[in-house]
């Protein structure tokens, strides 16, 4: 059993996900959650899907004994974050993931500091999930984006899925008062909950249950 057990990236039939939003809250109830997150993509969300898409998820939400939580997962583009004008204010919470396949880790940096500054942002999803093929960024690069991190009050996901950031990244934003989420990226629910390394290098990073983002519901 998880002693922190959640999970705030899930993907459902709305996105590419396989299964519907209440499969992914029966999921979560088997395992023994208090706390899912429904995060698809934003891309798929436009107009009635995005409107359908909530109220799914406060109805289940409704019927389930869990806390089921309303989200999205952005992408972080050249552009900016792909969050609509007024969704966010609708939802519990983004995550902002970069998904673009880029060359220079710097760059990858410097996209993620622009999620961060973005107000409709909450958490970034999968951080260094790409540094294993495009390089990784050196320490005063990290270190300033986790300094900015907490300066405008972000949080980071532990991706069990991608096995990211690493356990010297996790304890600098536990140190410095960064919040933290655990993330399966379930697209199926028979993988929602699956966060074991999530918690497992939150806890030998030192982490406590002030140091999650949702940490109150748990």
């Amino acid at each position: 059993m998880l002693d922190f057990p959640h999970d705030m990236h899930t993907h459902s039939a709305y996105s590419d996900g396989v299964g519907g939003i209440g499969d992914n809250v029966a999921a979560a109830e088997v395992r023994g959650l208090k706390l899912i997150g429904i995060s698809d993509h934003s891309h798929y969300l436009t107009g009635k899907a995005f409107n359908r898409y909530i109220r799914e998820i406060r109805h289940w939400g409704e019927e389930s004994e869990i806390t089921v939580l309303a989200g999205i997962e952005a992408n972080i583009t050249s552009g900016g974050v792909d969050v609509a004008a007024g969704i966010a204010e609708k939802l519990d919470y983004v995550i902002a993931s970069v998904h673009l396949w880029l060359n220079d880790p710097e760059e990858y940096i410097e996209l993620v500091k622009a999620a961060i500054l973005d107000e409709s942002v909450d958490v970034i999803g999968h951080f260094g999930a790409s540094f294993p093929y495009i390089g990784y960024p050196d320490e005063e690069s990290l270190r300033e984006l986790i300094e900015l991190a907490e300066a405008e009050g972000k949080a980071f996901e532990i991706s069990s899925r991608y096995r990211v950031p690493d356990m010297g990244f996790i304890r600098e934003c536990i140190r410095r008062g960064v919040k933290l989420v655990f993330a399966s990226d379930a697209h199926r629910p028979r993988d929602v909950g699956s966060v074991s390394w999530s918690e497992r290098v939150f806890k030998k990073a030192g982490g406590k249950k002030e140091d999650l983002l949702f940490g109150e519901l748990l």
